[in-house]
């Protein structure tokens, strides 16, 4: 992996933890339980997509 792939994929950790972050807020001030359980399963997306991204950099950091 490339300097500029490897900076590319940290850019998308970091953007994914921003979102979950964002995710997370909003659901401690919502009140909707129909809406909270719409942004939990988008915050489970978000986490699951961060450990991907993070998994293929640690194979790509391996080879």
């Amino acid at each position: 992996m490339t300097q500029k792939e490897l900076n590319y994929m940290e850019d998308a950790v970091g953007h994914e933890k921003s979102i979950i972050k964002i995710l997370e807020e909003s659901i401690n001030n919502l009140d909707d339980e129909r809406f909270i359980n719409f942004m939990n399963n988008e915050l489970e997306i978000h986490h699951n997509l961060e450990k991907k991204l993070i998994s293929k950099m640690e194979e790509k950091i391996d080879e």
